[in-house]
């Protein structure tokens, strides 16, 4: 008999990628799978998930509502430069989020790549450019998991943002170098001392000053320190112009709301303050453009960003580069409580219902019928660009990490963000509800996001008030005094029977009782609802006139 000692096969690169992304804690994965993907999917693992969008916009937007619900990296594999193309709308949303993302995709056969093949990625490491941190393909393929480990490193560093490697699809059953190394980097940045000092020494010396947070405190999970730093200053707080993260409590008397989202109207409405402390965010999100100073006469603006591109664009003012908890951690220690002023009384004024409702309802009346219902723990999620106001007047956020939106401008990311969020609740074991309100015109960008969150069996309500029009383009129309653009009217959309076709339980609520009554049955649901709601014509101004 032989005693032969059979060698053991050499370790496959296909291996040490998926011993990798074990370690790392990327065993989700969301994609939408293609020939060149194939490879590295077969004999998927049974410890890891693979989350199906049906686009891979939908996919890239469902990661991205994941990483932020979960707090962390998160693997997303793309269909070559095809794919890639189908979700660089969602991965430039994922880069202005700050989302961690590590993108992989499939690309030709090395052999084959020179005579460029059918889906073949033509400069692979361009097409996802300006909107990822890094992009790289291996040289070989026994650098694919070193590839992914310097991705991850990248995506997690401040800012964090959606990393790409491209891998070719015969890399996978090479023989691998062995192991991967892990390495670990830190995530947060502390301040110069003596940059705090300085800033501290002129936020000390100044007579009325005024606070604008933005969303690089929550992802900092700087919410307490926020209020902390605000009460200690006694001054107003706003949140900075469409930040796409809540900072601070809409509810607290120092609350003054979101800083107007133009160059003018923003000047105007912080007139009167000596000092402007943005804490968190760009030195401003404009749009649009209407005229005026960047600052009001007499104010200075200091910023505070971990991001040093936020920090070189910034129209006015001295930055300091440091994660923003740490940074008013470190404000905290070095301005003394005031006590040359009091803190400024609330603003709130309660809004106003018509004694008969509306037929159809407006959004406001709709909104209202929902927050009788609302859970004090739900997450909310908005892409209802027209009717955000009335939304928030009665859905004020309170709690840190219960409010979320795309900070690139750009359509189709709430619906499969709402999908990710809820799969972070299910695996987190949180359970909290998310309510996602989204348009009828938006809800039409990634639709077939519902499908996913009826397979998972998600606790998703989303809510469509539905005016047939693109209503925040109408408004646009008023301000830039574009008269009879076409295409601005949606007749015929059946969101209901849309969603049916996916699967999902979906219902027409026309009155405030149906829509209580559809949101409470929505709540005690296994999976998703879709609620619609047809709403009244309305048009506001785009930037209101500030008081």
């Amino acid at each position: 008999m032989s005693k032969e000692r059979h060698a053991e096969a050499p370790m496959t690169v296909h291996q040490a990628t998926y011993s990798l992304l074990r370690r790392l804690g990327l065993t989700t994965v969301f994609g939408n799978p293609g020939s060149t993907e194939e490879p590295f999917l077969k004999n998927f693992p049974k410890d890891f998930e693979y989350v199906l969008g049906l686009q891979e916009a939908s996919a890239v937007a469902m990661a991205d509502g994941f990483a932020q619900g979960t707090k962390k990296p998160v693997l997303v594999n793309l269909h070559s430069g095809a794919g890639t193309g189908n979700g660089m709308c969602a991965i430039m949303t994922a880069f202005q989020n700050k989302s961690p993302l590590i993108i992989t995709a499939g690309q030709q056969t090395r052999e084959m790549v020179l005579c460029d093949p059918l889906l073949t990625n033509r400069d692979e490491t361009v097409l996802p450019r300006p909107w990822v941190k890094w992009a790289y393909q291996p040289a070989r393929a026994q650098d694919v998991p070193g590839a992914i480990m310097r991705a991850y490193i990248s995506a997690v560093q401040p800012p964090a943002g959606p990393v790409y490697v491209s891998i070719p699809l015969d890399d996978w059953d090479q023989p691998a170098l062995g192991e991967a190394v892990i390495r670990t980097a830190s995530a947060r940045y502390s301040p110069d001392p003596e940059r705090i000092a300085s800033f501290a020494e002129r936020i000390r010396k100044s007579k009325n000053p005024v606070l604008v947070y933005g969303p690089e405190i929550e992802r900092a999970g700087g919410w307490d320190a926020g209020i902390q730093f605000a009460e200690r200053l006694k001054a107003p707080v706003y949140i900075s112009p469409l930040t796409d993260r809540a900072s601070f409590p809409q509810t607290h008397p120092q609350f003054r709301g979101m800083a107007p989202i133009a160059i003018g109207p923003l000047s105007q409405k912080l007139k009167g303050h000596d000092l402007i402390i943005v804490i968190g965010a760009q030195v401003f999100r404009y749009y649009p453009f209407v005229a005026g100073n960047y600052l009001p006469d007499g104010a200075e603006l200091l910023q505070v960003t971990n991001d040093p591109y936020d920090a070189a664009a910034a129209v006015a003012g001295d930055s300091l580069l440091s994660d923003a908890r740490l940074a008013l951690e470190a404000f905290i220690d070095a301005v003394p409580s005031v006590t040359s002023r009091t803190l400024p009384a609330g603003v709130h004024v309660a809004p106003k219902l018509p004694a008969t409702p509306n037929n159809p309802l407006t959004a406001l009346e709709a909104f209202a019928a929902l927050s009788e219902l609302r859970p004090t723990d739900a997450i909310l999620v908005n892409e209802t660009a027209s009717n955000f106001g009335d939304l928030i007047q009665f859905w004020p956020i309170q709690k840190a990490d219960t409010y979320y939106t795309f900070a690139s401008g750009a359509l189709g990311w709430g619906l499969p963000a709402a999908v990710g969020l809820g799969l972070a609740e299910k695996k987190t074991g949180t359970g909290r509800p998310v309510v996602a309100a989204i348009g009828d015109g938006a809800f039409q960008y990634s639709i077939q996001a519902i499908y996913t969150a009826v397979q998972l069996k998600l606790k998703v309500v989303f809510i469509v008030p539905c005016n047939g029009e693109y209503a925040i383009l109408k408004e646009f129309a008023v301000l830039e005094k574009t008269p009879n653009v076409p295409a601005l009217d949606l007749p015929g959309l059946d969101v209901v029977s849309a969603a049916k076709g996916f699967g999902c339980t979906a219902v027409h609520a026309n009155t405030t009782q149906e829509i209580k009554e559809a949101f409470a049955a929505a709540l005690k649901a296994d999976g998703p609802t879709v609620i619609a709601i047809p709403i009244a014509h309305q048009l506001r101004p785009l930037v209101p006139p500030v008081e």
